[in-house]
């Protein structure tokens, strides 16, 4: 699929969403799969000056029922694959007016062309209510402003030297910040093309690799492993990729390193979030470093401060990410509280990610705050105990979270992913006393199939503490 040629256009979109009564400032969700109508609809929403709020399209009815009620979405576009899921709360949402699912509905939608003028909305308008992941409660809407948008592609766009010759495989879901406002928008902005899939697939991702047609690809750790499996399994090997880009989840310095061998290439690593978009992000010219995600983007700021103290840290001492600029979101909707507690008045966003600088720049991820562990009085950083872990033979994936302890506070649990059945408790712990200080190693090791992951590869942390 070509994001050039959607099946539907923008406009027609646009005269539908008139016809059938939104006005301005009306939300529309969009819950289905990646299409060329996700993106015709997309764009149709904002020709029409109402606000696209993106549904993940893993929600269930309860997280549905908070999203849509939380936004007063007016009108949703969905598919068959999820419209039962909707119709199950849609009695509980009064505000919903119309579902349209892709097919004969929406051929029959788009019959209501109403009077359309092209009026492109301002800067200052708001263009998205994009629902954080909500590890730690209910999410929360961030409202992205146009001109939020338009800063950030642009700035992207700068940093990875992005042409209308590139042609973009993208596989990332676009409900999600990391497949829309980088791999769409981007694509968009510049003039250039991409391969759209309606989901990862290991297979099918290295045959379009191998077909040398695609100058960048765009994924998350657990996208790469599974292309690192696939490479293993074959003997022949991609041509060279102008760009290869990760994010949403650490990538493993292992990873980064088999990759390198296998590929060829240098994975670039990023850092960005819901509410601002792409914040850091290593080099296209120079050092790549792994396990870091590199600086600010052009026209961006980013620095540590102390957690309690909000005061900026020096290099190398870890303390919270702030980051401030064009790129940085409004605030929550209808949640006043949540953008005070995390919006400064001088345009500082705390991002709730724990980090530390080098002193050349790198910004390095440790964690989020709320999973800070601290064990006997000592600060425990999970990030720094999974590294080491993922280099213990015999181990696949791990998660390192705080339980409660009645003498230390929090202990240190791991869970294991094991690709060695033999492998044992005692051995993780046993790998770990070279590397980590006895307050930093895990006193509690489960073996589990798998880890709990949000749709775009995030490991779910309060999920791995619920059931460990």
């Amino acid at each position: 699929m070509e994001l050039r040629a959607p099946a539907r256009t923008g406009r027609g979109f646009a005269r539908a969403l008139r016809g059938s009564g939104l006005s301005r400032g009306d939300r529309v969700a969009l819950f289905l799969g990646n299409s060329p109508d996700f993106l015709a609809a997309y764009l149709g929403t904002h020709l029409a000056g109402a606000v696209v709020v993106p549904v993940n399209t893993a929600y269930k009815r309860t997280e549905l029922r908070h999203i849509f009620e939380d936004a007063g979405v007016r009108l949703c576009l969905t598919d068959g694959e999820r419209r039962p899921e909707l119709a199950g709360v849609r009695g509980d949402l009064p505000e919903l007016e119309t579902v349209v699912e892709v097919g004969e509905d929406l051929e029959v939608f788009l019959k209501r062309a109403g009077p359309y003028e092209r009026e492109l909305p301002g800067g200052d308008d708001l263009a998205t209510i994009a629902y954080t992941s909500g590890t730690t409660g209910r999410s929360k809407g961030a409202m992205l402003l146009h001109r939020n948008l338009v800063a950030n592609v642009r700035a992207v766009c700068e940093a990875w030297r992005w042409t209308p010759e590139d042609r973009l495989l993208l596989t990332l879901p676009l409900f999600h910040t990391h497949g829309l406002t980088v791999g769409a928008h981007g694509t968009l902005f510049t003039g250039a093309s991409a391969e759209l899939h309606r989901r990862f697939d290991a297979g099918r991702v290295y045959d379009a690799l191998l077909a040398g047609e695609t100058t960048m690809f765009f994924g998350v750790p657990t996208m790469y492993a599974r292309l690192l499996r696939e490479a293993r399994a074959r003997d022949e090997r991609p041509g060279p990729l102008r760009l290869y880009v990760a994010g949403s989840a650490p990538l493993s310095p292992g990873a980064f390193a088999e990759f390198e061998e296998l590929f060829g290439e240098r994975i670039l690593e990023r850092y960005g979030m819901t509410e601002t978009g792409m914040n850091l992000t290593n080099p296209y010219h120079g050092e790549r470093r792994p396990g870091t995600v590199g600086g600010p983007f052009p026209g961006q700021e980013a620095r540590i401060v102390g957690v309690k103290s909000r005061e900026v840290l020096g290099p190398e001492e870890v303390g919270e990410i702030e980051v401030r600029g064009p790129h940085v979101f409004a605030g929550y909707w209808r949640r006043p509280d949540a953008t005070e507690e995390s919006l400064g008045a001088d345009g500082w966003f705390r991002t709730g990610d724990l980090g530390s600088v080098s002193e050349d720049g790198y910004y390095t991820i440790t964690g989020r705050a709320k999973e800070l562990i601290i064990s006997g009085g000592y600060n425990v950083y999970p990030r720094e105990v999974e590294e080491v872990l993922e280099g213990c033979p015999g181990v696949a994936e791990v998660a390192v979270v705080g339980l409660p302890d009645e003498e230390y506070g929090e202990k240190v649990a791991a869970a294991v992913v094991r690709d060695d059945p033999a492998l044992e408790a005692e051995a993780v712990v046993h790998f770990c006393r070279g590397d980590l200080a006895g307050y930093k190693r895990p006193r509690e090791v489960v073996f589990v199939d798998e880890l709990p992951r949000n749709a775009l590869g995030k490991v779910q942390k309060h999920l791995v503490r619920e059931g460990s």
